[in-house]
C-alpha cells in the first residue's frame, strides 16, 4: 500500500472513513485490485480505534467497493465488465466463439404454443405448474441420492444459481468455482460481492486437492458442473465423483449447487457431488440448450431448507416463473418427436466437435472433444497470439484466458464453437487454426522464447 494514499485516507467515524476512500477510488487514487492499509495501520495512522476501522472496511464491503482476501488483505475491487457468451457485435469476422447451441436444431414451439394457452393464472396459485412439477420430480430423482428433495422453478440456470447463493452467503463470503470457468458464474460471483476460490479443474471435472483447498480456506459454496464442464467439456468420472462426495462428508453444511445445463443432450453419464447425507445442496438442469437460450426455465431439485428460502423469493406477484412458458416447457419435453430432435441434436454436437477435433490432430495440433457444445484446445503457443492472427483470416475466436480464475494453463487454450460449421468452412477454419500456431511459434523462437 502506497503510504501516500494512506495519508490521504480520514475521518474519526467508521462512515466517514469509508466515504474518504470512496472518494479516493471515484478520483482514481486508488484503482482496482489496489491494497489498503492494514486495519491496525490505517487506525493507528487516523488516531480511532481498531473497532472503528474494521466497521469502516465491513461497510466498503458490504457495499461491494472492496473485497478482503484474509491473510491477503483488503483490496478495491474489480469493477471491470465479464465477457459474456453469445455473438459478437458488430462483427464483419466469422463468429466461432458463440457458445451457441445450432438454431436449427431447436425445436419449434409453434404447435405446443397454441396446445398450452388456457386459462390465466392468478395471484395465489402454485408458483409451479403441476404437471410440470410431476414431471421434473421424475427426471431430477432419478440422479440423486438424497430421497427428500423439493422443487423450485427459476428463469434460468443463472437466476437459479444467483439465488441460492444470495439466500445462503453474504458478501465476501468464499465461494469454490471451477478454474477455468463459465463466465456467467466468474460474473455472478463478482456481482454478488463474493469470494472467488479457484478449483483446478482436468478431464475427470474438479480435482480433489483443489476442492480439499477450497474447504481449507472456509468457502461457504461450491459450484460445479457435473458434465460438459464449459469452457474444457470435461465431465466427473464415478471415481472422481466418488472421492469428491468423500472429500465433501466433512462439510455437510457447505451448499453444493451442481449446474448440469447439458443435461439432455449429454453423451456422458451423470455423476455427482452430493452424499445421501449432505445436508445443503441444489441439482439445477435449465432447458436453454435444447430448447433455446429463451426458453429462460430451470428445475432446481434442493434439500427442504434450501428449498423454502428459494419460494421465499419467488413468491407470486413478484418474481415466478411465467406458467404459460412452464405449461410449454412441459409440452415440448413430453412430446417424442421433439425428445427424438433433442437426442439427435446431441449426437450431432458430438460427431461435429469430435470430427473437428480429428482435423486439427491431422494438421499437428492435437485435440480433444470433450462433451458440450465447444471445444477447449491446447496450444503450443499464447492463444491471444494465435486468435490475432485468425482475426486477420476473417475468424473470431476465444482465448482460454477469459475464462480463467488463476489457471495459466488457460492461457494456451482457445474456446471454439464449432459444430455449426459446413465441412468446407470448417476445413478452412483447422488450417488456418494450424497456419496460425505455426506463425506464432515462429515468431516466438525468434524471439527466443520458449
Amino acid at each position: 500500500m502506497d503510504t501516500h494514499v494512506t495519508l490521504q485516507i480520514s475521518g474519526r467515524s467508521a462512515a466517514d472513513i469509508a466515504d474518504s476512500v470512496r472518494a479516493l477510488i471515484e478520483r482514481g487514487a486508488l484503482d482496482p485490485g489496489d491494497a489498503l492499509p492494514p486495519v491496525r495501520t490505517l487506525a493507528e495512522t487516523l488516531g480511532v480505534n481498531r473497532n472503528t476501522a474494521v466497521a469502516a472496511y465491513r461497510q466498503l464491503t458490504q457495499a461491494g467497493v472492496v473485497v478482503t482476501r484474509g491473510r491477503g488483505g483488503t483490496h478495491v475491487a474489480d469493477r471491470s465488465a465479464v465477457a459474456q457468451e453469445g455473438f459478437a457485435a458488430d462483427s464483419v469476422l466469422r463468429d466461432v466463439a458463440t457458445g451457441n447451441p445450432d438454431p436449427d436444431l431447436i425445436p419449434d414451439p409453434s404447435r405446443a404454443l397454441a396446445r398450452v394457452a388456457g386459462r390465466p393464472v392468478l395471484y395465489g396459485e402454485p408458483v409451479i405448474d403441476p404437471n410440470l412439477e410431476h414431471w421434473a420430480r421424475s427426471w431430477m430423482s432419478a440422479d440423486l441420492e438424497p430421497t427428500d428433495l423439493r422443487l423450485t422453478v427459476t428463469s434460468g440456470a443463472a437466476d437459479a444459481v444467483e439465488r441460492l447463493l444470495a439466500q445462503a452467503l453474504v458478501r465476501d463470503d468464499a465461494v469454490a468455482l471451477e478454474d477455468p470457468c463459465f463466465l456467467t458464474s466468474i460474473h455472478t460471483v463478482r456481482v454478488g460481492g463474493y469470494r472467488a476460490v479457484p478449483v483446478p479443474v482436468d478431464d475427470e471435472g474438479m480435482t480433489v486437492e483443489g476442492l480439499r483447498s477450497a474447504l481449507e480456506q472456509g468457502v461457504r459454496a461450491v459450484v460445479c458442473t457435473p458434465r460438459a464442464q464449459n469452457p474444457t467439456g470435461a465431465s466427473l468420472s464415478e471415481r472422481r465423483a466418488r472421492e469428491l462426495r468423500e472429500v465433501l462428508r466433512a462439510h455437510p453444511y457447505v451448499l453444493v449447487i451442481e449446474d448440469d445445463h447439458f443435461s439432455m443432450l449429454s453423451r456422458r453419464p451423470f455423476h455427482s457431488l452430493i452424499g445421501p447425507d449432505h445436508r445443503r445442496w441444489a441439482l439445477v438442469r435449465s432447458v436453454s440448450k435444447f430448447l433455446g437460450p429463451d426458453m429462460c426455465l430451470a428445475v432446481t431439485a434442493s434439500d427442504p431448507d434450501t428449498a423454502e428460502r428459494l419460494a421465499m423469493r419467488l413468491s407470486p406477484g413478484t418474481t415466478w416463473v411465467s406458467h404459460l412458458l412452464q405449461r410449454l416447457v412441459l409440452a415440448l419435453v413430453d412430446d417424442p418427436e421433439v425428445a427424438a430432435r433433442i437426442e439427435a441434436a446431441g449426437a450431432h454436437y458430438a460427431a461435429r466437435n469430435h470430427a473437428f477435433a480429428a482435423r486439427l490432430t491431422a494438421l499437428g495440433v492435437p485435440a480433444t472433444a470433450g462433451d458440450g457444445l465447444n471445444l477447449w484446445v491446447a496450444l503450443p503457443v499464447p492463444a491471444r497470439e494465435v486468435s490475432e492472427q485468425l482475426m486477420r483470416r476473417g475468424w473470431l475466436a476465444r482465448a482460454g484466458d477469459a475464462f480463467a480464475l488463476a489457471a495459466a494453463p488457460a492461457a494456451r487454450r482457445l474456446r471454439l464453437t464449432v459444430h455449426d460449421l459446413g465441412d468446407a468452412d470448417a476445413e478452412r477454419l483447422a488450417g488456418d487454426i494450424a497456419a496460425a500456431v505455426h506463425a506464432a511459434g515462429g515468431r516466438l523462437v525468434t524471439a527466443g522464447v520458449g
